[in-house]
């Protein structure tokens, strides 16, 4: 089968790497489960945490005072803070509240936050107490969504690297899709796989507890986020095998991607140009569309969602622009090097972020859109800069081939925007 064959100046995968250490702008990981509560719909996500925790998760998510979301903050008072109460039994009165109103729940997390960290609650075995006490109807789990030292998609990545322990074993030969997507974007990627004649399918998250979801030494996984590093690594020390490939973003993307399963699972040439030609020629008519406007155009990214690798590889092939520089809060050769090797030599790759020095950067490049984070997109538009937010990629649908449009019409909107309001100044 054909591959996306690198440029002819190289990738960037043995560029040399910009690593800095310094303040970072980063939103909390806490912010993961606003997509992942819509997801995974037994579950119930409890983060032990202050009130701030509990306002941003309902600013974040926009909840009307009718809704009954499936997450919620145990609050961590001044007694609490101070070591006077018992943290513990607190925690236990209020998790038996909670699944005693909400029979629903399958699957408990407990969310660590800054605070619960600072003061040391032991969530891990609060989570083995709670799943003995509270089993088999419900399993609690816990994972780290801290702010301290964590972007906002690792909330999503330790959350699943907490499920892998406790999959079930199986000696089956099995296609593990892994990371959370839109339901709509699910549904379309199972449909092309199943089309080749791939199966069987499993997901992680699965929208339900599953226990048709196991891993064991013939599984094989393939990403759909390029921020799962740990769970990366979870999947792997359960004898599970990564099927390397870029992620799906884009038409090219997705291709190769799918092209990846399809190799290993011994699909014909014939079936899949025959499954993936008419979504392939929507997917580039709506890009070419949408990237009228940013032929030409030079783009800059911040480092935010651990996205702006592959996402710089699909602006700079299937869109026309130029990077300046691509940063990431991190880059793991295993995820990130397929992208990187398909990623045209010339941008600054970074690591890490010092934000002083990198907005230094940025303004002496001038480029034609900056992809950075919320807290620093509007000194920058006042700073005549257009500016996309990164965080909107993440809330977004833009996998695979039927978003690869919208993919590209995130970008030139703030392009065109800014077009129209040059006009309407000048007239």
């Amino acid at each position: 089968m054909n591959v996306p064959m690198p440029p002819t100046n190289g990738g960037c995968r043995t560029a040399p790497v910009l690593k800095e250490r310094g303040q970072r702008e980063v939103f909390c990981g806490l912010t993961g489960i606003i997509w992942l509560h819509r997801k995974m719909q037994d579950a119930f996500f409890l983060v032990v945490g202050s009130r701030t925790c509990a306002h941003l998760l309902q600013s974040a998510a926009g909840v009307m005072i009718f809704a009954e979301p499936r997450f919620g903050t145990a609050i961590l008072e001044e007694q609490d803070l101070a070591g006077m109460a018992d943290a513990h039994k607190e925690l236990d009165r209020e998790v038996a509240r909670l699944l005693a109103r909400r029979p629903d729940i399958r699957q408990l997390f407990l969310v660590g936050s800054c605070p619960s960290e600072v003061i040391k609650i032991d969530l891990a075995r609060a989570a083995e107490r709670l799943s003995q006490v509270h089993a088999p109807h419900v399993r609690v789990l816990n994972y780290s969504g801290s702010g301290i030292e964590t972007t906002f998609t690792e909330g999503e990545d330790a959350c699943l690297a907490s499920m892998v322990p406790v999959l079930k074993d199986t000696k089956e030969r099995e296609l593990l899709v892994v990371g959370a997507l839109p339901d709509v974007v699910e549904d379309q990627m199972v449909s092309l796989l199943t089309d080749m004649g791939i199966g069987p399918i499993r997901l992680l998250p699965a929208r339900r507890i599953d226990d048709t979801t196991a891993v064991g030494e013939n599984t094989v996984f393939a990403l759909t986020q390029p921020f799962l590093g740990d769970t990366h690594a979870a999947l792997e020390r359960r004898g599970a095998r990564h099927l390397t490939a870029p992620f799906p973003f884009g038409d090219e993307g997705t291709t190769a991607w799918l092209r990846t399963i399809a190799m290993e699972f011994g699909v014909s040439e014939e079936t899949f140009e025959a499954v993936t030609a008419a979504p392939r020629a929507r997917a580039r008519k709506a890009i070419a569309q949408a990237a009228e406007a940013l032929r030409g155009k030079s783009v800059f990214f911040f480092p935010d969602s651990q996205l702006e690798i592959p996402l710089a590889r699909f602006l700079t092939r299937e869109c026309g622009m130029t990077a300046i520089e691509v940063g990431s809060p991190y880059i793991h050769d295993a995820l990130h090097g397929p992208d990187l090797d398909l990623l045209r030599a010339g941008p600054q790759i970074s690591e890490g972020q010092d934000v002083d020095k990198q907005l230094a950067r940025a303004r002496a490049a001038r480029p034609d859109l900056t992809v950075c984070g919320l807290g620093l997109a509007n000194p920058l538009e006042a700073e005549g800069l257009s500016t996309k937010w990164a965080i909107e990629l993440v809330f977004t649908p833009v996998h695979f081939y039927e978003q690869a449009g919208d993919l590209a019409g995130l970008f030139s909107r703030p392009l065109r925007r800014k077009a129209v309001l040059n006009l309407e100044a000048a007239e």
